[in-house]
C-alpha cells in the first residue's frame, strides 16, 4: 500500500493534468481554434481489449467507442478547411471511478488513448508513433467528493470523451505545421502523459519507478 507521503506526491504530480475544468458541450457558440486547412475525415475509435483500471466500473467497448466518436465529431466536424485529415484513436485503458468512501487523492475517472492522424491528400500518416494522451475529469465539486458518488458511469464517460476531444484539439494546435499554421507550445510532455497514466492504472509500479529514479540520483 502506498504511504500517505507517496500518495500526496502522486496526487500533486497529477494536478497539472487535472487542474482545468471539464470541457463544455459543443454548441453553435463554441469558438473554433485556428487549425489552418483542417477538415475532419474518418473518425475511428477502437476500444478492443482496453484495460480496465482496478478502481473502475465496467463499461462496454461499444459504449466507450460511441461516446468518444460522438465527442470527436461534435468538436471536429465544425472545421471546414481545404484538406481532409483522418484521426484514429485506440483506447488503451479506461477508469470510471466507482462509488465508495472518498479519500485523499481518490483517482478520478480516466481515459488513456493512443492517437494517430493521416493526411488524406498525401496519403500518409503524419504521426511517426501514436501520441499518448491521458485524459482525466477536471477539478470540480463532483470530483472533490468523489466522482463515483456524484456521477453515473454514463456521465463520467461523456465528460471524459469531451475532455479527450478537447485535448486532441490542443495536440493538433501543438503540431500546427501539419495544417500550414504556426504550432503552439506544448503544455505537457510525452513523459508527463505516460507517468500520469501509470500512477493511476498501476500505482505500485509507479512507486517503484519513482524510488528507482530517486536512488539513481
Amino acid at each position: 500500500m502506498l504511504s500517505f507521503t507517496r500518495r500526496a506526491v502522486f496526487g500533486l504530480s497529477l494536478l497539472a493534468l487535472t487542474a482545468c475544468s471539464d470541457a463544455k458541450v459543443i454548441t453553435e457558440d463554441t469558438p473554433l481554434v485556428d487549425l489552418g486547412d483542417f477538415a475532419f475525415g474518418h473518425n475511428v475509435v477502437v476500444a478492443t481489449d482496453a484495460t480496465k483500471a482496478p478502481f473502475s466500473r465496467t463499461e462496454s467497448e461499444e459504449n466507450i467507442e460511441a461516446a468518444i466518436k460522438d465527442a470527436m465529431q461534435a468538436r471536429f466536424g465544425r472545421y471546414d478547411g481545404d484538406k481532409l485529415y483522418h484521426i484514429g484513436i485506440k483506447v488503451d485503458a479506461y477508469g470510471l471511478a466507482a462509488p465508495g468512501i472518498p479519500v485523499l487523492f481518490t483517482p478520478k475517472s480516466v481515459l488513456v488513448l493512443s492517437v494517430n492522424i493521416w493526411d488524406d491528400s498525401k496519403g500518409v500518416k503524419l504521426t511517426e508513433k501514436p501520441k499518448l494522451l491521458t485524459v482525466f475529469e477536471g477539478a470540480s465539486g463532483a470530483t472533490l467528493v468523489g466522482s463515483g458518488i456524484a456521477r453515473t458511469k454514463e456521465e463520467q464517460l461523456e465528460i471524459l470523451s469531451r475532455n479527450a476531444a478537447l485535448k486532441v484539439e490542443r495536440w493538433l494546435q501543438e503540431n500546427g505545421q501539419w495544417f500550414g499554421i504556426e504550432p503552439i507550445a506544448s503544455d505537457s510532455s510525452d513523459a508527463d502523459e505516460a507517468k500520469a497514466a501509470l500512477e493511476v492504472l498501476a500505482p505500485e509500479a509507479a512507486e517503484e519507478a519513482a524510488e528507482e529514479a530517486t536512488n539513481s540520483n
